[in-house]
């Protein structure tokens, strides 16, 4: 991140430098250096995370680390021994929001032993905004009587029916919705379903934890209902029978650094339930305080904090969906954070015949890494209007929980595939994989694919039945390979091929129980076929190559 937004600046506080007398609070963050005296132990997560946490990150093989440890409690103490009111902490990137409207007190936390950087993220006097950041998206209200209505469009381009024919749905799967409000969602019949099944999980607003989201902007609404609404005759989303999380860290009334630190906080908190997919159809480029803008260079995919923290919740496991952004008609053009993570999908809006919208945000991230990564319906998309009827849209609003809803069906049906691998799956099921561009990166998933991608063999591909252990995978540059049955037999031959049948490696041994597969790393990112062949017998185990 640059200097400028590293360090406390004089241009940034109150012109004086007398404490601030009754008046409303200034919003800072406090960057922590360290975790120490901290009570909580890696050994013990069940102190910090849920059940459903752990376990996904068993099933991903995901170690607990220090990140996942929340901030040091004796620190957030002494900030508020100080007199600064917490308002939440990140333990990823290990810091806290605070508020005072003391000037010289903010300095002097500045140079407590435990403080590395404080940064001033929504002054007490705010400007209104004057980037609307929603405004728009909405069209009008027609629909299709048929059981999709015009909602079919946008989940058969996918080919999401693939999945929708088999029952996957969903069903079981968590999906935290990080938005500005979901107005009326507690009442809109397109909802009934997930109410009267208590699909609802909970909610939580970062903005002002004392309101109803429910009273609050409807733009998370029409994202809910992308995934699960089920209005039968007029609109069922990609993931109608899925479970969520609704929770608001988007203040529409302006804009300012605040925000990535409410997503984070939002995120992490996702991350504690133990939800599966995030879906954020939020971005942040250009702030009511000119002083506090990204530029295209930080836009790299791993610079600014809310990239940071959606990097961090997919390393935790989550599928992490990510609007590209509205700015392919305006100046800024390009995409927006947390969209350019390196981790992160980022989508693009196309319209039902598949053309690029021209108002999404185009690509690449800065330094040439492809972004935005797919692209789904964002143009005309069927959804419920902030009216609670239905209606279609325009946005990468929309677009992004559309693949998102996919996603979510994606895991349901193959159970076993983490973050990584169904990432991989929908980039390498698109439209334009072998011919990527910036404008809609991969280009158009395929679920059909995708699914296939997973299912090479239901059972030697996740090694529940195969008499050999191989780790890591997702792998970078080699492989531990373990024979179950402690027997090989001479002249085993190892090979790795693509998904073509082309042999990329190989590589003959005699009777070892373990085998390591060394220099590995130029093997091309994606799903790779590992062939076992041992006396008369062959086995295939799906690999995954990622980049180190």
């Amino acid at each position: 991140m640059k200097q400028a937004l590293i360090f406390v600046l004089v241009g940034l506080l109150s012109a004086t430098i007398l404490p601030a007398q009754n008046t409303a609070p200034d919003s800072y963050w406090v960057q922590l250096k360290d975790k120490k005296g901290t009570p909580y132990l890696i050994s013990q997560p069940e102190a910090f995370l849920s059940q459903r946490s752990i376990d996904r990150r068993k099933r991903q093989h995901i170690s607990i680390d220090e990140t996942d440890l929340p901030v040091s409690p004796g620190y957030l103490d002494s900030l508020k021994k100080h007199g600064l009111e917490i308002v939440h902490t990140s333990k990823w990137l290990n810091g806290a929001t605070v508020r005072t409207a003391d000037t010289v007190l903010i300095q002097k936390i500045a140079t407590l032993p435990f403080v590395a950087m404080v940064q001033l993220t929504k002054p007490a006097n705010v400007l209104k905004s004057t980037n609307h950041k929603f405004s728009d998206e909405i069209a009008n209200t027609e629909y299709d009587p048929a059981k999709y209505g015009l909602a079919i469009d946008q989940l058969t381009q996918l080919k999401g029916e693939y999945l929708h024919r088999q029952g996957f749905r969903g069903k079981g799967i968590q999906i935290a919705i990080l938005d500005a409000g979901f107005l009326n969602a507690n009442t809109i019949t397109a909802f009934d379903s997930l109410r009267n099944s208590d699909r609802i999980l909970g909610t939580r607003d970062f903005v002002d934890p004392q309101s109803d989201i429910y009273n609050q902007n409807y733009h998370g609404m029409s994202v809910l209902s992308c995934m699960g609404g089920n209005l039968p005759g007029s609109l069922i989303g990609t993931a109608p029978d899925a479970s969520f999380y609704l929770i608001r860290s988007e203040d529409v009334t302006t804009e300012y650094l605040i925000e990535e630190d409410n997503w984070i906080a939002a995120a992490e908190y996702a991350d504690s339930l133990g939800v599966d997919v995030i879906n954020s159809s939020l971005g942040y480029n250009l702030f009511d305080d000119p002083r506090m803008n990204h530029t295209y260079n930080d836009l790299n995919g791993k610079t600014t904090r809310v990239t940071q923290g959606a990097n961090m919740a997919f390393q935790k496991g989550i599928l992490v969906f990510s609007s590209a952004g509205n700015e392919g008609s305006k100046s800024w053009k390009h995409i927006i954070a947390p969209s350019d993570g390196e981790n992160v999908i980022g989508v693009a809006a196309v319209d039902k015949t598949g053309t690029w919208a021209t108002f999404s945000s185009v690509g690449p991230a800065f330094g040439g890494a492809i972004k935005p990564n797919v692209a789904a319906m964002g143009s005309g998309t069927t959804l419920a209007l902030s009216n609670g009827t239905i209606g279609y849209a325009n946005g990468t609003s929309f677009s992004s929980p559309v693949l998102a809803g996919m996603g979510a069906c994606l895991l349901q049906a193959n159970p076993y595939a983490g973050a990584k691998m169904a990432k991989l799956a929908i980039e390498q099921s698109a439209s334009q994989y072998n011919k990527p561009d910036s404008l809609l990166g991969y280009g158009i998933p395929d679920f059909e694919k995708a699914d296939k991608y997973l299912k090479v063999n239901s059972a030697t591909y996740f090694n529940l039945e195969s008499s050999w252990a191989v780790s890591p995978n997702p792998f970078t540059d080699f492989l531990f390979i373990r024979n179950l049955n402690n027997s090989i037999d001479e002249n085993c031959v190892i090979s790795i091929y693509n998904l073509q049948g082309i042999c990329l490696w190989q590589a003959s041994f005699n009777s070892e129980e373990s085998i390591i597969l060394k220099n590995l790393a130029n093997l091309p990112q994606g799903f790779l076929i590992l062939s076992i062949r041992s006396g008369e017998k062959e086995e295939r185990i799906k690999l995954v190559k990622v980049a180190q």
